[in-house]
């Protein structure tokens, strides 16, 4: 059994720039919009802190260590807000003369502590909206994580372009995940086609909504899944999707951010929905 009944999260929806002051601003804004909505968590989507013009290197002069300024003034956010933090997709230098950076997805308690680190497994190497090779500038991580004990349940720990690849969902709901958390910066193109591909929230019309990738990953693993979004036009290469979700174990889209604006939407984790999910449709045990 779970320990807690109930928890209330946030997922955000951004336009970052390759201005770190405004994107500051603009976390410590959704922040105060979370808590404003009674929620204790707070997921920031891919490239929360930084999106640099691809083909530049910009992103690669901007990296830091995990113990550099730009961790420590979230972390300190964190603390100040009294918010956890899921920080997905920073722009991590491990070393100095690495001329290759990680795409590191941090979470960060409301003490300000970083209780997880996880390093992207896998890189987004696509010839859509003008091609996208990030495994020229970035490593691929090596481990699987779940951060287990927390007032959320155990939260499996994904970036982005992870969402495409269902057996990393089925390991980590095995590892005990009860949360999965997919902060993303979907182009224009494949959000359409498999993030999420309209419909509406009101009414009848909520059965036709046809959110592929982020309903089927919860489906399988009967877990909640939340997913921050980058949104709108960065810059004159890059633009996001945008439609920021949570969804919950039966594959039921609880709240959408649409693609026009920032912000933060909010549901409560029902953990005797999850379970009863899971009792009636042992997948688990039936899994060969």
């Amino acid at each position: 059994m779970l320990r807690h009944a109930a928890a209330r999260i946030a997922v955000g929806q951004m336009r970052s720039t390759s201005d770190v002051e405004a994107n500051m601003a603009e976390s410590k804004r959704l922040c105060q919009l979370a808590r404003l909505q009674g929620a204790s968590f707070l997921s920031l989507p891919e490239c929360f802190e930084f999106m640099g013009t691809p083909g530049t290197g910009d992103a690669l002069k901007m990296a830091e260590p995990l113990t550099g300024e730009i961790v420590s003034r979230y972390r300190k956010l964190a603390r100040d807000e009294g918010l956890w933090l899921s920080l997905g997709g920073f722009h991590e230098r491990k070393t100095k003369d690495d001329p290759k950076i990680y795409n590191t997805h941090i979470v960060v308690d409301d003490a300000g502590q970083i209780a997880a680190t996880y390093r992207k497994l896998h890189l987004f190497d696509v010839d859509y909206d003008g091609g996208f090779q990030e495994s020229r500038s970035t490593h691929k991580g090596e481990e699987i994580v779940v951060l287990k004990d927390t007032p959320f349940g155990n939260i499996g720990i994904t970036t982005c372009y992870d969402l495409r690849f269902p057996e990393l969902f089925v390991a980590l709901r095995d590892a005990g995940a009860h949360l999965i958390l997919i902060p993303s910066a979907f182009m224009p193109t494949t959000g359409e086609a498999h993030w999420e591909a309209g419909g509406s929230l009101r009414g009848e019309e909520c059965d036709r909504c046809r959110q592929v990738l982020l309903r089927a990953r919860a489906i399988e693993t009967q877990c909640y899944v939340a997913a921050a979004a980058q949104f709108g036009r960065h810059n004159e290469k890059r633009s996001s999707y945008g439609h920021a979700l949570i969804v919950d174990p039966w594959g039921k889209v609880l709240q959408d951010a649409g693609s026009e604006s920032a912000g933060v939407v909010v549901a409560d984790l029902d953990f005797s929905l999850l379970e009863q999910v899971r009792a009636r449709m042992p997948m688990s045990a039936h899994r060969r």
